[in-house]
């Protein structure tokens, strides 16, 4: 076989992106479509480029709910791109129960009842996290239905287990991990504890690539709501992190051994600078140890144009020539209306037929320090009602000025935007919530407890959680009436300290149960609820040492130069010709754990033996196309499906202090002959039925439809 065609066989193509927001602005009349057609794009793009997988980064749907319209939409273009009789030549040598641990525990494209030609794995972000009853979302519904393969879900509140999954295509071996969204403090929190494990492939460890997605804060906003760089492990090779919405797609390694891409978000949800610029996915190319990345710039998404005037500083426009002033404006929003269409006509010039621009978004940001007035934003954009996209908030006025100093984090978040005098100007009333309002002007409340007050209220705004609030009160009504059996109160005074006492313990228990940080609005609610507040419990911790930056190590990958080559599908007998199912089946590869420390000992137990230490990493070559085959055992297709669990000890990954740490050092681990099996994990979700009405012997048809009427009346 030549060389090149040694290279497609064994070159895994990933189609990267990540934050799509799917349904944003779905009933705008005029942006309703943009995440739609966005999303469809690049599923086309999938198509073209002959992908082995799509791989998304988290927030694939804007809304924790979406609509039946959207869900339909999505499905639809899922169905019509990625399902079809193209072969899938990429094999899973993990255990499936484990990397997909629902009742079908198999990926779609593995499934006999499926014809799929481009898998989707995908984990979840902020805006489609699991909640509600059974803690699911609706990636659930889609992996459930086998359009997409949903992982990097955590079960635990407390410890994170991450389980990759082991993908194969000829000699290139990937280990895929996958963190979905954690609310950032309390993930914080559980990697400085050392409580985050990355489970790693026993057998060939050096041979395997290893790739992670997740989808956390990469800014620092405070000193625990963000992942820094320095906590993820030295082992990985690539990093895609999502969450970030600016595009900073093109790897880079700032100081340690992995490298990071930032696809960015595919539609703009704000109207920010990082939003403004242009928005690309990327080809990711895997061959054995080497990958590269070739940026693609997405071309369906709406023109944005933002640009900052400072009033002050424009020559000739005086504080009290407000006519003057409007008239500068509406001549540099015209500007950049013009620089919109320049640049889709840029975007658009290897096409012989550019399609027609839609109506662009455009931010014009003004500092009216120094005397001026801020006029009428909506009443300014009515001129631009059929030229820009977004006419109500075309201007966004702010004024410079020192922040008054603060005794409190709190103090800082709520009550300047409440007390603030300009509170009108749309930017202030950007800093004001709902449970900040709660939290001032509800905090004298007799039956019930504020604080679970507040979090019922966010569950019911963040998450759209309709029953939120109505169980709250019914849970607090029904506890202080039982209390209040049992009182022989025998006035109205006596029972105002009954209530009193009732709500004191219920707060108690209710900051007991939440002590760690992770708030549970309620018991009998199946869900952990990963809000956005920024307190944490572990602020109260002692401090940790911050773990030290790490330098490059000397086998460090580089980026490589996009490579022409394309991986053929090579069908492994998949059903109805391609033989699915069984005759596809790659035995599990065992995987151990790596920890700093061992934390227990068995010298029955064969993988607990002194092994040897692993040969040093060569140097790796700049170029696919450059790449030499190397012999390696390959897991091959068997006849008949084998199951095997994962055998793993006990190694946990936490932040070193430094990079040359000699306890990190990676252990190889012994013939997978020699591990001792376990049982594989298994999680099961349970449902409630509602049909106990039609189920009641007692219960006669005339009265079911009688009822039925009545709630249709």
């Amino acid at each position: 076989m030549p060389n090149n065609e040694r290279n497609e066989a064994d070159t895994l193509r990933i189609l990267i992106a990540t934050d799509n927001h799917v349904g944003y602005q779905e009933k705008d009349p005029i942006r309703s479509d943009d995440s739609f057609e966005t999303f469809e794009e690049i599923l086309k793009l999938a198509q073209a480029q002959q992908v082995d997988m799509v791989l998304l980064g988290g927030d694939l749907f804007h809304d924790n709910r979406p609509s039946r319209k959207c869900l339909h939409t999505m499905m639809k273009l899922l169905r019509r791109y990625c399902m079809g009789d193209k072969p899938c030549s990429i094999n899973i040598a993990s255990d499936q129960s484990v990397n997909f641990p629902d009742e079908f525990s198999c990926a779609n494209y593995l499934d006999p009842n499926y014809n799929v030609s481009i898998p989707i794995f995908s984990i979840h972000g902020n805006h489609d996290d699991p909640s509600g009853d059974g803690n699911l979302c609706a990636l659930d519904l889609l992996s459930v239905s086998g359009l997409v393969n949903y992982f990097g879900k955590c079960p635990t509140v407390d410890k994170v287990d991450v389980q990759p999954i082991l993908l194969t295509k000829g000699d290139t071996k990937l280990a895929l991990y996958g963190l979905g969204n954690i609310r950032d403090e309390r993930l914080h929190r559980i990697w400085r504890n050392k409580d985050v494990r990355f489970i790693r492939p026993a057998e060939q460890i050096d041979e395997w690539f290893n790739l992670l997605v997740l989808h956390q804060n990469r800014i620092m906003h405070s000193s625990t709501n963000y992942i820094p760089e320095a906590f993820l492990d030295e082992f990985l090779d690539l990093v895609i992190w999502g969450h970030e919405h600016e595009c900073k797609i093109d790897p880079s390694s700032e100081g340690y051994h992995f490298q990071i891409s930032q696809p960015g978000s595919s539609v703009a949800t704000s109207l920010s600078e990082g939003e403004a610029r242009p928005k690309h996915v990327a080809i990711l190319q895997i061959n054995k140890l080497e990958f590269s990345m070739e940026k693609i710039r997405l071309k369906t998404v709406r023109p944005f144009q933002m640009a900052e005037v400072v009033l002050s500083s424009v020559e000739g426009l005086a504080p009290s020539d407000m006519k003057k002033c409007h008239q500068y404006l509406v001549e540099t929003v015209d500007e950049l209306i013009r620089k919109a269409e320049i640049e889709w006509e840029e975007v658009h010039a290897d096409t012989t037929d550019v399609p027609p621009m839609p109506l662009p978004l455009i931010r014009l940001r003004v500092e009216y320090t120094g005397g001026y007035e801020a006029f009428n934003p909506h009443r300014f954009g009515q001129q631009f009602v059929d030229k820009v996209a977004n006419p109500k908030d075309v201007l966004k006025f702010y004024r410079k000025r020192k922040a008054p100093v603060q005794t409190s984090r709190k103090s800082q978040t709520s009550l300047p935007a409440l007390n603030d005098l300009d509170a009108a100007i749309p930017e202030r009333l950007d800093l004001v919530k709902v449970e900040d309002l709660v939290q001032q002007f509800l905090t004298d409340l007799d039956v019930l407890p504020e604080k679970e007050f507040e979090d019922a209220v966010k569950m019911f705004i963040d998450k759209d959680d309709r029953d939120a609030i109505k169980e709250f009160v019914d849970g607090s009504v029904n506890r202080l009436c039982t209390s209040l059996e049992t009182t022989e109160a025998s006035n109205e005074e006596e029972l105002r300290l009954q209530a009193n006492r009732n709500k004191t313990r219920r707060a108690e228990a209710y900051a007991r149960e939440n002590a760690t940080g992770d708030r549970v609005l309620m018991a009998k609610r199946k869900y952990v609820a990963d809000d956005d507040d920024e307190r944490d419990a572990s602020d109260e911790e002692r401090p940790r040492q911050a773990p030290a930056k790490r330098g490059r190590a000397s086998g460090s990958k580089a980026a490589v130069a996009s490579s022409s080559t394309r991986a053929r599908g090579r069908g492994r007998g998949r059903g109805r010709g391609r033989g699915r199912g069984s005759s596809s089946a790659v035995e599990p590869v065992h995987m151990e754990e790596e920890e700093d420390h061992i934390e227990a000992y068995n010298s029955d137990d064969p993988l607990f033996n002194s092994p040897s230490p692993p040969p040093a990493r060569k140097p790796r070559q700049t170029k696919l196309t450059n790449l030499k085959p190397k012999a390696t055992d390959v897991p091959k297709p068997t006849a008949e499906a084998s199951t095997s669990s994962i055998g793993t000890t006990s190694h946990r990954c936490s932040p070193p202090a430094k990079a040359t740490d000699p306890s990190r050092a990676i252990q190889q681990a012994p013939p997978a002959a020699a591990a001792k099996p376990q049982q594989a994990i298994a999680l099961d979700d349970s449902d409630d039925d509602m049909f106990g009405l039609l189920s009641d012997p007692d219960v006669t048809g005339s009265q079911v439809v009688s009822q039925s009427r009545r709630r249709r009346g």
